[in-house]
């Protein structure tokens, strides 16, 4: 399990970008089609950008076509919090950092995608940093 972190609104406000913080802290979504890694096939792990806990790998990622970074598995089961959501008129499964409870983004289940998990993880790109092998 990931270390909590807490830090006040104030903090997340001088360490984030406007964007990051309006998407990570107020649980925004970007523009579709826009993002940094919406079709980098770059090997490395993703890491939340608030915090840098290690959330995706990129063997995990696939091209869904939907304008957002898509994976079909977390890095770890306790990498994420999966949270009800019923804003927009929908239900749908959010899904935050599970060490600063940053949002990164929500899951879809049962579309249909040749996964080996037939979930969708579909992030926000300025949810993450991609960290590279040396």
């Amino acid at each position: 399990m990931a270390e909590k972190i807490t830090k006040s609104d104030e903090q997340w406000r001088n360490e984030l970008s406007a964007e990051e913080y309006r998407v990570l802290r107020e649980a925004g979504t970007e523009a579709p089609f826009i993002g940094e890694y919406t079709d980098t096939e770059t090997e490395g792990i993703y890491a939340c950008r608030a915090c840098g806990a290690e959330l995706f790998r990129s063997d995990s990622k696939f091209h869904s076509g939907c304008g957002w970074p898509s994976f079909f598995t977390p890095l770890a089961a306790e990498s994420v919090i999966e949270i009800k959501d019923m804003s927009h008129g929908m239900v749908r499964t959010e899904i935050r950092c599970a060490a600063c409870e940053s949002h990164l983004g929500h899951v879809f289940e049962g579309e249909g995608y040749k996964t080996p998990t037939d979930l969708r993880y579909c992030i926000n790109s300025v949810s993450m940093t991609l960290v590279t092998p040396n």
